[in-house]
């Protein structure tokens, strides 16, 4: 069992940055992919970013490559989520999870990952 907890979501205007973290508790943070999921009121959840179990290794979704930077800090079992040139389009529950799998070549499934948080809001006003 692992248990993930996300901060740093909050409320900013278009241009803005935020930084996300995600603490986890519980198994070996080290033996997991790591990624970031949002869902946005009405709509599914979908892929922001994840990061390989060495952290050397990072995949983007097409809409946040260049702004957003996904990290990892196993010693403080900590992924990070930079945010940067945020539009209103980035409005969304921002969700941290940790996955078994191995990272994909391109993209992330939901499916791919076996634990999650409850989520920290980020909210981008025009």
């Amino acid at each position: 069992q692992v248990v993930l907890v996300e901060s740093g979501g909050g409320s900013v205007q278009a241009g803005d940055s935020l930084r996300l973290s995600c603490v986890a508790s519980g198994r070996t943070f080290a033996g997991f992919t790591m990624g970031w999921f949002r869902q946005a009121p009405g709509l599914e959840r979908e892929f922001v970013a994840a990061i390989s179990r060495s952290g050397n290794r990072a995949v983007y979704a097409d809409s946040v490559k260049g702004r957003f930077t996904i990290s990892r800090d196993d010693a403080k079992n900590r992924v990070t989520l930079q945010m940067n040139g945020l539009t209103p389009d980035d409005t969304a529950k921002y969700y941290c999870a940790a996955g078994l799998a191995p990272l994909r070549a391109v993209g992330g499934e939901v499916r791919d990952f076996n634990f999650w948080g409850q989520g920290t809001q980020v909210t981008v006003s025009s």
